[in-house]
């Protein structure tokens, strides 16, 4: 299924008053109080929260048997908001069987990256890729209002990054988690991606596995077809501790800045990077899942114009 922009179908702008179900759709929920915190950010916009699932609900590290993690994406109501409540690891497992996924908004990022790709390949709109429950709270005033305004349907400014190859272009914007999405390749969960604008954060992976599943999407093909690259946060991944030893040095491996450039410089395609999305501080900038989107490398920017706004 190509990525068409507004040829899928989108949620209406949320109003005060609609209802919030959370969803504990990965790995088992741990801090009741940044739950709580989150839920409380989601209130004070007039939006009803309804009760999260017990943090007792558990299944070894995950938070709760498939078919139970499962029914919580059913949403309260039709057009309402889903929030995840956090990432880990367990949401791609719950694709193995058929969700009949309703019309509304669907709201987390890092391993909830397997919904939100799942949910464009099936057609359907509203996907954010944003701060989870249990991250909300934490987030900046800039960053709390941008999602704020996405759900509500106002329009937000445009994200600043760097330069790293100039050009400008438009496309459906994707954003990802690379680990995440390196393994929906292969599958119909995976949108096709041609012509579209890809932004891409992880955490937590040394510079050699992000050269190594960037060298899948190569030989995949699917990077060469891209409209646009930006990058966003790769928290803790230029740490090259697991590529070294006492024999070897710094000049024995590369940078994670050096690992991207590399294998995103012969793509003829505009490319951005330092977006703030993705993990660790600084923001988790809310993107929405396959608007249109305007990437001018030249000036550093990402602009995107929700459906609504047309």
């Amino acid at each position: 299924m190509t990525l068409t922009g507004f040829s899928h179908q989108w949620p209406a702008p949320l109003r005060t008053g609609d209802r919030v179900g959370i969803a504990a759709a990965s790995s088992c929920l741990q801090d009741h109080d940044t739950l709580q915190e989150g839920i409380a950010v989601l209130t004070s916009w007039g939006l009803q929260v309804n009760p999260p699932p017990p943090l007792e609900r558990r299944w070894g590290y995950l938070a709760g048997r498939d078919d139970e993690r499962r029914k919580d994406l059913l949403l309260p109501s039709p057009g309402a908001l889903l929030a995840c409540a956090r990432g880990g690891w367990g949401a791609a497992r719950l694709l193995e069987a058929p969700i009949a996924w309703p019309e509304g908004w669907l709201l987390g990022f890092s391993d909830v990256t397997a919904l939100l790709c799942s949910r464009w390949a099936r057609g359907l709109g509203g996907g954010i890729h944003g701060p989870l429950l249990t991250t909300l709270a934490s987030e900046p005033q800039w960053s709390q209002e941008r999602l704020r305004h996405l759900l509500f349907g106002q329009p937000v400014a445009p994200l600043q990054g760097t330069c790293w190859r100039s050009g400008k272009t438009s496309g459906p914007l994707v954003t990802i988690n690379l680990t995440v999405a390196s393994h929906l390749l292969g599958t119909p969960h995976l949108p096709d991606l041609r012509g579209a604008i890809l932004v891409i954060e992880d955490v937590g992976e040394a510079p050699y596995r992000i050269d190594r599943m960037l060298t899948h999407w190569r030989l995949a093909g699917v990077l060469q077809q891209l409209a646009g690259i930006g990058f966003g946060r790769f928290s803790g991944c230029d740490d090259a501790s697991e590529e070294t030893s006492a024999n070897k040095t710094s000049a024995d491996t590369f940078t994670l800045e050096q690992v991207l450039r590399e294998r995103t410089a012969d793509l003829n395609c505009p490319v951005i990077a330092d977006l703030p999305v993705g993990h660790g501080s600084g923001g988790n900038a809310a993107l929405p899942v396959g608007v249109q989107a305007l990437l001018d490398a030249d000036q550093g920017s990402l602009s995107v114009v929700m459906p609504s706004q047309r």
